[in-house]
């Protein structure tokens, strides 16, 4: 199998690199840096997106164009909109909802729902979701809520959650999930806590390197699972 990492954040694939070692090569194309190793029968593409949406949509694009990646494997830090989703805690995305899409001045559409799909939720594949939670039982399944927008006040949290039951957040998922679905390959997105319900940009900067390692121990026990 051929399978595409994707991480926005230097530290993130600084994590991987600590428990995956050297790459067999690394590639440069399109902009980006793309780290290749051969595990076994299956082949890895890991790639540093760099933060934001656009950024991790063009990754994934250029993963599944380049590299033919049959799977899309998004990991890195987020934000706690739940008290239960406490620091370093890891998730499984089931659903991201992109709540600072709009188009509803134009067409009508209900704010954070893109055309294509029946209501604000833009689905992860069930079967790689249920491999996910089968390989690691303690991820919990989660709502992400995504947009390019880093979300430090409690306040707002609170909101995300209330108005789209989402328990984390962050700033790719919206863009990776988006541009797999539209090309057909399944995408898995492990997520660790890294700044909580109160917490903020210091608490952040503070986890990133512990909730990094958390995410990436999750990400790694649920490809050995889902490769066999």
């Amino acid at each position: 199998m051929k399978i595409g990492l994707i991480a926005a954040m230097s530290s993130e694939v600084a994590a991987l690199l600590e428990k995956i070692g050297t790459p067999q090569r690394t590639d440069s194309f399109g902009g980006f840096e793309v780290n290749a190793y051969s595990v076994g029968q299956d082949e890895l593409f890991s790639v540093r997106s760099g933060v934001g949406e656009i950024y991790a949509a063009s990754a994934t694009q250029m993963l599944i164009t380049k590299y033919r990646v049959e799977l899309i494997v998004n990991f890195g830090i987020c934000g706690g909109l739940t008290k239960d989703m406490s620091l370093k805690r890891a998730a499984v995305v089931e659903k991201v909802v992109h709540y600072d899409f709009d188009t509803s001045e134009i067409d009508g559409y209900q704010k954070a729902r893109y055309p294509e799909y029946p209501d604000v939720y833009i689905p992860a594949r069930e079967d790689i979701v249920c491999a996910a939670v089968e390989a690691v039982p303690s991820l919990e399944r989660v709502i992400c809520a995504s947009a390019d927008k880093f979300v430090a006040d409690p306040a707002k949290k609170a909101e995300l959650n209330s108005l789209y039951g989402a328990k984390i957040c962050e700033m790719e998922a919206a863009g990776i999930l988006l541009t797999a679905n539209r090309a057909g390959v399944p995408a898995l997105m492990i997520k660790a806590v890294s700044d909580s319900l109160e917490g903020g940009a210091e608490e952040a900067s503070k986890m990133v390197a512990e909730a990094a390692e958390s995410c990436v121990l999750a990400m790694l026990s649920v490809l050995k699972k889902i490769r066999g």
